[in-house]
C-alpha cells in the first residue's frame, strides 16, 4: 500500500472542495466519534469531541475553559483528527489549519454532535451534557474554520504474525 496525502485549500469561492482525490471518504471519517488535539498558537492543546458541519468543525466550549480567550487572543489553530490501527495496519490523518471564533450556543447543533459521542437517549447522559440543562446556560461554540486539509492515508500492510503458543502458568519440566 503506498501512502497516499492531498492538502486542500478553501477556494476563492470561500468552500473548502474535497475532491475525489481524497485517499479516503474524508465527511464520512469525521462523522466517527473521534477525539481531535486541537492547538492554539501558543501551543495549548485541548483534546476534544468535535462535529464536522458547514465545513467546519464545531467544539464545545464555555467558562470553565480557556479557549475562547485564547482564540480571541489569536484566532489560528491546528486540529488534528487521526486513527491508527497496528493490528489491521489502517492509519488515517487529517490535519486542519484555519483560524477559530467562538460563538453562540445551538442546542440543536450541540445535540447532533452529543448523540455521535453519548448515544441517542439524552436521559442516560451525564447531566453537564444536557442540551438545555444548567451547563448550557454557560456553554457557547468554537467554529473553526480551516483554510486547508490536509488528509493522509499512511496505512501499510501488517506483517503476518506468528501465532502465539498458549500461556501455559505450570510448564512442563
Amino acid at each position: 500500500m503506498a501512502a497516499a496525502t492531498v492538502t486542500y485549500r478553501r477556494g476563492a469561492d470561500g468552500r473548502l472542495d474535497l475532491g475525489a482525490d481524497a485517499p479516503f471518504d474524508v465527511p464520512g471519517y469525521l462523522a466517527a466519534p473521534l477525539v481531535a488535539r486541537l492547538a492554539t498558537r501558543d501551543l495549548t492543546l485541548h483534546p476534544v469531541w468535535y462535529l464536522w458541519e458547514d465545513q467546519a468543525f464545531w467544539v464545545i466550549t464555555g467558562t470553565w475553559s480557556t479557549l475562547e480567550r485564547r482564540l480571541a487572543a489569536d484566532p489560528a489553530f491546528t486540529l488534528v483528527v487521526d486513527t491508527c490501527a497496528p493490528a489491521d495496519g489502517q492509519v488515517r490523518q487529517v490535519i486542519a489549519r484555519g483560524r477559530g471564533t467562538v460563538t453562540g450556543y445551538d442546542a440543536e447543533r450541540a445535540h447532533r454532535k452529543l448523540v455521535r459521542y453519548l448515544g441517542p437517549d439524552e436521559d442516560r447522559w451525564d447531566p453537564r451534557f444536557h442540551t438545555d440543562g444548567p451547563a448550557a446556560a454557560v456553554s457557547r461554540f468554537a467554529r473553526l474554520v480551516p483554510d486547508r486539509l490536509r488528509v493522509a492515508d499512511l496505512s501499510f500492510r501488517p506483517a503476518a504474525r506468528a501465532p502465539h503458543p498458549p500461556h501455559d502458568p505450570c510448564p512442563s519440566t
